[in-house]
């Protein structure tokens, strides 16, 4: 069985400023709350201005290893409140691990869950955890969602310590964007909390919870964008001080002191970044924060990411190298092998350079050394003479003849190229949704009319921290040394980058750090071709995109940063 991982799933949390009152509940091994929980983040600690409603609706008796649709198999269950339950689940279809959000058919939020969730899901940002279904049957309203076993949670972060500036620009830069996409989409999601923000393996911050978990509390608010900007600076002022900007203690930190109102980041910590502590007072403005440079209140996502990017990039710290120590000569090298260590302030004497041979054994060393010179320089006069004369002997025809034994060691051998045969084809994502699968035949079967797209992303060329790439792995029917590949592109701009990987199957079972890269090239235009840079013998070969242009609207996507492959063709 898998560990249980809450970073990993979209749970109602409770781990927000507990009341002193509250109990901390605990579970039973099936995963069924003993006492009923609470919901215990208040408004004030949470930062928004959301109200909930009275619970009337109790939650269904589930237990673990109960089945939905026949599919979704319930494992644990990691909270209960509300008249709700959140639950780690096994897709026994597709044979991964899901969370489940469960709730009665009967429920006074039902509508407005099941509402949320498709709005969500429709919504196909790879930088939200994602909705993967949402269904009521037998008088049950579940949601399934992406489960995220490598994701940690910004409160378990945060319980290290404060935050690098570079980390903590690049937290607040992704969410922000995040935000400010889900908002042009009518989205909000009025629960931005440090619960709800999880940082991958690779690098990438991604949001859960979208619309739902409001939803599963009844919260709403009069200005969501308000409410999720003032949501975004509670969270980098909490990444650079280690302390939650209002009076309560919050997710494992602690508020600010009673009575003296809301400072800024750098005069609650030292070596604080003045501007990303600037940032974050813009973005409180609703609690009736400041800038200190009387710069004007962020008060939607989008003005957020804009002062965002008005400020110099933050680059991340130079790796710190130790110098190897100096190279330290060994006492045999240093010629005192054997010899008595030297006492301190005694000059030792310089050692007399031994005497030239001038035994009988050394003449007689040195009239042999002298012969041979004498008969090298003797052979080497007659050969150059032997030459001269050969070469004014033969006819100019007879000189300048020349043959050429193919198999001679000196020679070049060139192998002949020849094209591989595509057998199969598969789409692969390493991260999120795939792009098109259907469409991936398109790409080998000869027409350069046909092509597999990529979905259209907001900035560019490179998709991370959209995704760290896209791709299709191709199968060559047998193990192939794969010499080139040419590929063909849709569209032209700067810049594609297109690398091969060698992998083991159709469904690799390694990531793309863990594969043996063949090569890689760039292009500006509509074609490319990437030459092996190491001998590789493969049966799969993953083409994997990381850069792509901005390109227009067409009849399948909307203008962006986008890219088609039409035609792939592999040499060996």
């Amino acid at each position: 069985m898998a560990e249980r991982s809450t970073a990993a799933v979209d749970v109602a949390d409770n781990s927000g400023d507990e009341p002193l009152t509250a109990e901390a509940d605990q579970s039973t091994a099936d995963g069924v709350a003993q006492n009923r929980e609470r919901d215990t983040e208040n408004d004030e600690a949470q930062g928004s201005g959301g109200t909930e409603g009275p619970e009337k609706a109790s939650p269904p008796e589930l237990h673990s290893g109960h089945k939905l649709a026949r599919r979704y198999r319930l494992e644990e269950c990691v909270t209960r409140l509300d008249g709700f339950s959140s639950w780690r689940a096994v897709d026994e279809k597709l044979r991964r691990a899901v969370g489940v959000h469960l709730l009665p058919a009967d429920h006074t939020r039902a509508r407005s869950v099941l509402a949320a969730a498709r709005s969500a899901a429709l919504l196909g940002d790879p930088r939200f955890v994602q909705v993967l279904d949402a269904v009521e049957e037998n008088d049950l309203v579940y949601v399934v969602h992406e489960w995220l076993p490598d994701a940690v949670e910004l409160t378990a972060l945060l319980a290290a310590g404060p935050m690098e500036p570079h980390d903590a620009y690049q937290m607040v830069s992704q969410v922000s964007s995040a935000m400010a996409a889900a908002h042009r989409e009518g989205l909000a999601h009025l629960r931005l909390n440090p619960n709800a923000v999880l940082r991958t393996s690779s690098g990438q911050w991604r949001i859960r919870g979208l619309a739902v978990n409001a939803a599963l509390r009844g919260i709403s608010s009069d200005t969501p964008q308000r409410t999720d900007t003032e949501s975004i600076g509670a969270l980098l002022y909490a990444g650079l001080t280690q302390r939650w900007p209002y009076e309560n203690d919050a997710y494992g930190l602690s508020g600010l002191p009673k009575d003296v109102g809301l400072i800024a980041p750098d005069q609650v910590r030292a070596h604080v970044h003045r501007g990303l502590s600037e940032l974050s007072m813009r973005a409180l403005v609703n609690d009736g924060a400041t800038a200190s440079r009387h710069e004007s209140p962020c008060t939607t996502p989008e003005e957020l990411v804009k002062a965002i990017g008005e400020m110099p990039r933050i680059r991340p710290p130079e790796p710190s190298f130790t110098a190897p120590p100096d190279y330290q000569r060994t006492t045999y090298q240093q010629g005192t092998y054997g010899r008595p260590a030297p006492h301190p302030g005694v000059t030792q004497p310089v050692p007399t350079p031994p005497a030239p041979l001038q035994s009988r054994t050394g003449k007689a060393l040195k009239w042999a050394v002298s012969a041979l010179l004498i008969a090298a320089l003797g052979l080497g006069s007659w050969q150059l003479a032997d030459a001269l004369m050969d070469k004014g002997g033969k006819s100019d025809g007879t000189n300048n003849t020349q043959t050429t034994d193919g198999h001679d060691k000196n020679g070049s051998k060139t192998s002949p190229v020849r094209p591989l045969k595509i057998t199969g084809a598969q789409e692969y994502a390493a991260e999120g949704s795939l792009q098109a699968p259907e469409d991936v035949g398109k790409t080998y079967d000869g027409s350069s009319s046909t092509y597999w797209r990529t979905k259209s992303y907001n900035a560019g060329p490179r998709l991370a921290p959209y995704k760290p790439g896209v791709g299709i792995v191709y199968e060559l029917g047998s193990n192939q040394t794969i010499s080139t590949a040419t590929i063909g592109l849709r569209y032209g701009g700067d810049h594609t980058t297109v690398h091969l990987y060698a992998t083991d199957s159709l469904t690799p079972s390694t990531s793309v750090d863990g594969m043996k890269e063949i090569g890689t090239a760039t292009t500006n235009g509509t074609s490319l071709t990437v030459k092996a840079s190491s001998k590789v013998k493969t049966q799969y070969v993953l083409l994997w995109i990381t850069d792509v242009p901005q390109a227009p609207a067409d009849d399948y996507s909307r203008a962006g940063y986008k890219q088609a492959v039409t035609d792939v063709k592999f040499t060996g």
